[in-house]
């Protein structure tokens, strides 16, 4: 059996997935592997065999989805002709983490695919979603990537086909601790926006940051640039976690039983969905980076037990390999 494993180059969590995936369906088939986008800051641990730009979402500073930059930056007619030019024929099946060439290639070509991801989730009815719909995010998460059969991840198994999170081995692997400092990633918020609310709180604060190539620091607030080695060390020993509301990250904070906030990128309609499932568990959110709230957070004792059992590979062979 010959797979292709596509996923999708914006955000960390399709590359943290497919660090888990892709070494367990190459003990059983022959895998390639596609990424598409721009805006990850981990870097595949495996080969990568076809790189495309794709089609990426991008941001302003203040914690905005930027729909400007989105379609200025972006070539929609580099992407059409990836499409129509990537060759399925070899794959006995596509298995796809929101990657939209691939989605849309396989759709033209009524090829066999199966869908992997957090975004599939949203597309079943149980999964919680905000009082105020938003048609057009509706609209994006559903024809994105085009698919017919799905497997969603998510904080909770609302459907069948709904899995609990996939945890990288590089997390299960810590300690956790508490070192009295918090950890900070808000690549949707620029450094001076962050740094102005955190020094009115008196704690420590470790914020990792994808406009910054130096480590600085300003009053009681830790800047670092991205780099995974001192992200994972950071992440262990952290009293609590302050993020945007993605899914890969609140759901290792939570496996790590690390006190958790998030902040959920505006116009990002995925993200407003995170942030009603994780405020049913109990999860602390705020629309902005307000100072009161976050107060709050800090002097709480925030605790929730989360059982994510590691339990891909029994995925991957009872409800993917054999969808061949």
């Amino acid at each position: 059996m010959k797979i292709l494993y596509a996923f999708q180059g914006t955000g960390n969590g399709h590359v943290a997935r497919a660090q888990e995936i892709v070494p367990i369906l190459k003990k059983y088939a022959s895998v390639e592997t596609l990424i598409s986008g721009h805006q990850s800051q981990l870097k595949a641990d495996f080969d990568v065999n076809y790189q495309h730009k794709g089609i990426s979402l991008l941001y302003d500073k203040t914690g905005g989805l930027s729909y400007k930059k989105t379609f200025t930056e972006n070539s929609f007619v580099e992407a059409f002709k990836a499409i129509r030019g990537i060759d399925l024929s070899q794959y006995d099946l596509i298995i796809n983490d929101y990657e939209p060439l691939t989605g849309w290639a396989c759709k033209l070509k009524n090829h066999p695919m199966i869908e992997l991801s957090h975004q599939a989730s949203m597309l079943f009815k149980e999964t919680p979603k905000p009082e105020k719909r938003d048609f057009f995010g509706e609209l994006v998460l559903k024809y994105y990537v085009p698919s017919k059969r799905r497997i969603g991840f998510h904080f909770e198994s609302y459907h069948p086909q709904i899995k609990k999170p996939v945890i990288r081995k590089k997390i299960r692997n810590l300690n956790p601790d508490k070192k009295s400092f918090y950890l900070v990633y808000l690549p949707s918020f620029s450094d001076e926006n962050i740094i102005k609310v955190l020094t009115q709180i008196p704690v420590e604060w470790k914020v990792f940051s994808k406009y910054s190539n130096l480590q600085f620091r300003e009053k009681n607030v830790e800047v670092f640039p991205i780099d995974e080695f001192q992200y994972l060390r950071a992440f262990e020993n952290c009293d609590g976690i302050l993020c945007n509301a993605g899914f890969e990250s609140p759901a290792e904070a939570l496996f790590m039983d690390k006190k958790l906030f998030v902040i959920p990128i505006h116009n990002q309609y995925e993200q407003e969905c995170n942030a009603c499932a994780l405020d049913k568990m109990g999860i602390p959110n705020s629309k902005v980076l307000k100072l009161e709230e976050i107060q709050d957070w800090v002097a709480s004792d925030q605790h929730l037990k989360v059982d994510y059992p590691n339990d891909i590979e029994n995925i991957i062979l009872n409800e993917v390999l054999c969808f061949v």
